[in-house]
Formats: C-alpha cells, structure tokens, sequence
C-alpha cells in the first residue's frame, strides 16, 4: 500500500478506534453505566422524539383526510394545529380505556379468584360428570377425583398476599419518582408538540448539516438510509394500528351478538395487545379467555372458537383490503426479531425489532442484488439446486 497522506488519515483512524474499542472493552462496566447516565439525561428528548413519530402518524393521516388541497401558510398551520390537537385526544382516549377499563376489570378479576375458585372446579366436576356418561372411565376417574380446597385456598390466598406486598413496594418507589417521571413526560409531550409543528423546517436543516459535513456520497447514501427508515417504522405503526382498531372493533361486535360477557373490556384488551406484532392478539385473547372463564367454562370454550374464526377473517379477506402491503418483512423474520426483541427489550422490543429488522433486511438485500450484478451472477444459476 502505497503510503499517501490519504492512507495514512485511513491507518491512524484504524489505530484509534482499535485503541478506543480496547479501552471500552477493559472498562465494561464503566463504559455501560456512562451510557446509562447519558441516556438518562436524555430521555426527555429521546421519549419526545418517540411520542412525536406515533402522534405524526395520526396526524397524517387526519391531514390527509380533513384537508386534502393545498392551502396557504396561514390555513396550513391552523390545519397542523387541529389535526396534532385530534391526534393527541385520540391518544388519550386510548389510553383512557386502558387505565380506567381494562386495568381495574383485570384486577377486579384475580381479587376474586381465591373466593370463586372452590365453586368454579365443582361446577366444572358436575359439567363434565353430566357430558361423561357415554364414558365410564372418564366418568370413574371424575368421581373418584379430589381437591384439597383449604390447601388450595391457602395457595391462592399466600399468592395475593406476596403479590400485594410486591404491588404495594412497587407502588411505593412510583410514588417517590412519580413527580420526576410527571416532569420528563410533559417535556417530552412539549418537545414533540415543536418536532411535528415544524417537523419540514427541522428535515431541511438537517440535511443541510449532513451535505455540509459530509461528502456527497456518504450524505446520499445517509438520507436515503433515514428516508427508508422514516419510510418503514410509519408503515409499521399504521399497519399495526390499523390492524388493532379493526381487530377490536370486530371482537365487540362478535362479542355483543353472541352475548359474551366482559365485551368492551376484552376488546379493548385485544386491540390495544394486537399492536404486538403475530403473538399480540393471541395474549389478549388468553387474558379474555381467563376472565369469560370464571363466569362460564362454556362461554369460554365458545369464545376460544370465535377468536379463531375472527382472526382467519381478518387475517385473510380485511387485513390484505384494508391495509395494503406490509413492511416487506418475510413471516419468519418477523418471528424472529419478535423473539429477539421480546428477549431482550420485553414488548417494547418486540414493537421496534420489527421495523428494525425489515430495514436491515432491505438494505442486506440491496446490498446483495448489486454485489451480484458486479459478478455477472444470473437468477438462474443461484435458483438452480
């Protein structure tokens, strides 16, 4: 290699950051609670930046529904105002029926657990010994069967007590940084309220920063990167969001024809779990299985069957109409980033990895695609087997 004053900057660039990567190595520990303390700090910002991008979506597409023609500076702006302002109502009401309707039903229910649980496995015994009599083995193995119940009442009772005393040390560390967390959320919900009132302006001067610091190439390939991101996590959100509303909608209107209990609550439950990619539904579906089960087994078994059938309807004939193409994510990839990101960030992870994974794959698949090309490799030779 010839030593030019170019390879060189290249050498000693190499050196460094082997040099930085050694130290940070070394100095694990360290290294990981210093990005702790700056993520910290910037979390008002990083959140505003998070609750901007889910408000934009809405926001969009209110825009585009309410005020479809192009208008002046002054109309614009009063557009972009009502259509945030819509936005973040519609936001809290979801948020609403979460905290005030789902949450209190779902505690209400495992309060009562330890005193219906007795009675709920004796009418399950004499349902099963009254569907059983065509089996005299299966009737034998009912009849000679046993519960302990003060044993299993203890079980439940020592169960509450430990989560109680959980839930109220919980509680208890919420409540001494309950006003810290208040402060950082209405910075962050101020912080994205100026994001998406100005969110043209501050593109441009961020690409003006790019194209001025950077070379030519490296900026384009940078914003294309940024556009096909942007590009991918909307998609995404408005997919998954879409896909919910509908979800939820159609499971309560099953659920008031067939005159299951709990209606609104498990629908709400559900569409607010479907926006977890594949495996969200099928949690909320669980928790709505639960809770029709300690009214009636029957209705519960019913319920397991509607699901089934509302998924393969929604899946198959109104997701498709409705939301159009995906992200352009193969099935079993987004499995996978679902396991990756749930392992490793819970359902957050589950939500982002995603997207993140449909980028990754698309620009691996670009990258692949002109690598090919530069080796004159045809379609043929790499399908052949």
């Amino acid at each position: 290699m010839e030593l030019s004053q170019k390879n060189m900057k290249k050498m000693l660039f190499i050196v460094m950051v082997s040099i930085l990567f050694y130290s940070g190595l070394q100095n694990l520990t360290s290294v990981i609670n210093y990005l702790k303390s700056i993520f910290a700090l910037l979390s008002p910002l990083i959140m505003g930046l998070a609750i901007a991008f889910i408000l934009n979506v809405p926001m969009k597409m209110l825009e585009r529904v309410l005020f479809p023609l192009p208008q002046k500076a002054i109309i614009k702006k009063i557009s972009r105002i009502t259509c945030l302002l819509l936005s973040i109502i519609m936001a809290a009401a979801i948020i609403f029926l979460v905290a005030f309707l789902v949450i209190p039903e779902m505690v209400g229910t495992f309060a009562i657990i330890k005193h219906t649980a007795p009675s709920f496995f004796t009418e399950i015994q004499i349902w099963a010994e009254k569907w059983s009599a065509q089996l005299p083995e299966l009737r034998q193995w009912i009849v000679n069967l046993q519960f302990d119940w003060d044993k299993m009442g203890s079980s439940i009772a020592n169960f509450i007590k430990s989560g109680t005393s959980t839930v109220l040390s919980s509680a208890l560390a919420a409540v001494s940084s309950l006003f810290s967390g208040t402060v950082t959320l209405v910075m962050s919900i101020i912080f994205a309220i100026y994001i998406l009132m100005s969110k043209e302006k501050l593109t441009y001067q961020a690409k003006r920063v790019i194209y001025a610091f950077l070379p030519e190439k490296s900026a384009d390939r940078i914003v294309y990167i940024s556009k096909l991101s942007y590009k991918t996590f909307y998609s995404f959100v408005a997919i998954q969001f879409t896909e919910a509303v509908i979800l939820g909608a159609l499971c309560f209107i099953g659920m008031i024809i067939f005159r299951f209990p709990h209606a609104a609550t498990i629908s709400v439950l559900i569409g607010f779990t479907a926006l977890i990619p594949l495996v969200g539904a099928f949690i909320g579906a669980a928790l709505g299985v639960f809770m029709i089960l300690m009214v009636s087994p029957i209705k519960a078994f019913w319920f397991i069957v509607f699901i089934i059938v509302l998924q393969q309807i929604e899946g198959n004939l109104i997701y498709p109409r409705v939301v159009g193409t995906s992200i352009g994510l193969p099935a079993i990839w987004v499995f996978a980033a679902v396991i990756l990101g749930g392992s490793t960030l819970g359902i957050l992870g589950m939500m982002v990895f995603v997207p993140i994974c449909s980028i990754i794959y698309k620009l691996i698949g670009e990258s692949v695609s002109v690598r090919l090309a530069s080796k004159d490799i045809k379609t043929e030779k790499i399908n052949t087997i």
